[in-house]
């Protein structure tokens, strides 16, 4: 049976939303090609650039293992097992969300000045971003049938052998889709690298912007980073394969069974203790460190408030332009698969690796050029934000309709309702769930974003991001712990309501 095409009122808005996102790919090209391909070339193919791109591959290859592990891992135990007190700890597991990577290499740096580099790097990194292959490994593990586990179970399987032959086969798409959207936060990340000196693609590509008014050689090499996603992509998609993983019934009737964990309890507890405390416990430690070490000019309770309401503001509407510009591409992708819906879904993908100074200056040539009333105002920043965090929305919302039956929209169609109506009266209720959890998880990334802020914000409009980072920039810890602190009270709400609908 062939796969049905996309009707034109739902592809053309994934059209728009796909154009949207390779906006800064249009600068790129513009830019990285000024002065003939050679020149660009020559910036590419040198010692330094493989150097560079070996180091942030090795990185993200870490990172990538070490979230697998960490992720799936405190997904099985908190929601297949025994685990005591597993809705605790299936809450705090998402709470290193909240948490920017610059906090996190911050407290590691102030503690052990030894880790800067590779391992500091690949530490923070990994405890702030393994969420993102948790929080869809224990969607799927509630979403999925448990029948099979239980087959296996009462057949004398011990549950390691059952969710190693039976279990994680099933959580490959959701364990992949984390797995890639860790990888490009790695490869895009700013503030973890730089605070821990360890010369990736972003820092070259910074360093290079700095260094002259020449923005060629960066654009050549946010190229690199670009066919770096795409291949990405590209992998994640075939490791997705053309299997359904919905099912049309809530499965059995009767509650899952938790396996037992016996002697391997203890061991069980101590591992999510150990990941929780090197993830929250111990930032927020060093965090309250320097919050008693400050004085009272630390402390401006009412330029606080302002700064936490901005950055509310600022993310929120961050959030809910993502959100709607996902929407059809994330549909478009879990139901009409093909070329097109490939496409696009790449080119969702596009702007998520790219270092967000590099989203931000081609932001500001497009104003400059085609819509100088943007510049340097507040519609122009959340128009960046949601070209760096579309990739967050549309893995959620093309996750939550892929958990949608089919069989329903089949049967709507069957009675005479058009496409969209379909659309918008079985498809997007049926995934409301998941696409709400795809907005917090924007939300709370947009609250966190830095290098893109940093150059857009409207004049004399600061977030706690921005002011966290002048701050800690010219070493004023104490001064900067209050802002870090706001930030990540804000950001762990809804950071506790993703962990409590899992």
């Amino acid at each position: 049976m062939s796969t049905p095409r996309a009707p034109w009122g739902l592809l053309g808005p994934a059209c728009l939303a796909g154009a949207f996102a390779l906006l800064p790919l249009g600068y790129l090209a513009v830019r990285s090609l000024e002065r003939g391909p050679g020149f660009a070339w020559g910036v590419v193919a040198t010692e330094g650039t493989g150097l560079l791109l070996a180091r942030s591959l090795a990185l993200a290859v870490v990172v990538v293992a070490a979230c697998l592990v960490l992720g799936i891992s405190l997904a099985w135990l908190t929601m297949r097992t025994a685990l005591p007190g597993a809705g605790v700890w299936s809450v705090v597991a998402t709470v290193p969300l909240a948490v920017p990577s610059y906090v996190a290499a911050f407290a590691w740096l102030s503690a052990m000045p030894e880790l800067a580099g590779f391992t500091g790097s690949a530490i923070a990194l990994t405890l702030v971003s393994y969420p993102y292959v948790y929080l869809p490994v224990a969607a799927a593990l509630r979403g999925t049938d448990p029948a099979h586990e239980e087959v296996s179970r009462s057949l004398g399987v011990g549950p390691v052998r059952t969710f190693l032959r039976v279990t994680l086969p099933q959580l490959r798409p959701a364990a992949a889709g984390g797995a890639l959207l860790v990888a490009l936060y790695v490869l895009s990340d700013f503030g973890a690298v730089s605070l821990m000196r360890y010369d990736t693609f972003t820092r070259g590509i910074y360093t290079s912007y700095r260094a002259s008014f020449d923005r060629t050689p960066a654009a050549a090499l946010s190229i690199v980073l670009v066919v770096m996603t795409v291949v990405l992509v590209a992998l994640e998609t075939r490791t997705r394969g053309r299997r359904g993983h919905s099912r049309t019934g809530t499965g059995t009737a009767r509650p899952i069974v938790p396996a037992t964990l016996g002697r391997m309890a203890i061991p069980a507890l101590a591992w999510c203790a150990a990941v929780i405390t090197a993830a929250v416990v111990f930032p927020l430690a060093t965090l309250g460190y320097w919050l008693t070490v400050g004085n009272s000019d630390t402390w401006d309770p009412a330029g606080l408030l302002n700064t936490a309401g901005v950055t509310l503001t600022v993310a929120a509407l961050g959030a809910a332009l993502t959100t709607v510009l996902a929407l059809p591409v994330g549909v478009v992708a879990a139901r009409y698969r093909g070329r097109t819906a490939d496409l696009l879904e790449h080119a969702a993908y596009a702007g998520h690796a790219l270092p967000g100074i590099t989203v931000a200056l081609a932001m500001v040539f497009f104003a400059v050029r085609y819509a100088y009333p943007l510049y340097q105002e507040l519609p122009l920043l959340v128009c960046a934000y949601a070209v760096l965090f579309l990739p967050v929305a549309v893995a959620a919302t093309r996750a939550a309709v892929l958990q949608a039956p089919p069989v329903l929209e089949d049967v709507a169609r069957s009675l005479g309702r058009s496409p969209l109506r379909v659309l918008r009266e079985v498809t997007v209720p049926l995934a409301a769930p998941g696409v709400a959890g795809g907005a917090a998880l924007t939300f709370v990334v947009c609250m966190k974003e830095l290098p893109a802020t940093l150059l857009l914000r409207p004049t004399g409009m600061d977030t706690l991001a921005t002011r966290l980072w002048t701050e800690t920039g010219v070493g004023s810890y104490a001064d900067a712990a209050p802002y870090a602190a706001v930030l990540i009270l804000l950001a762990a709400v809804p950071s506790y309501l993703l962990g409590r609908r899992t």
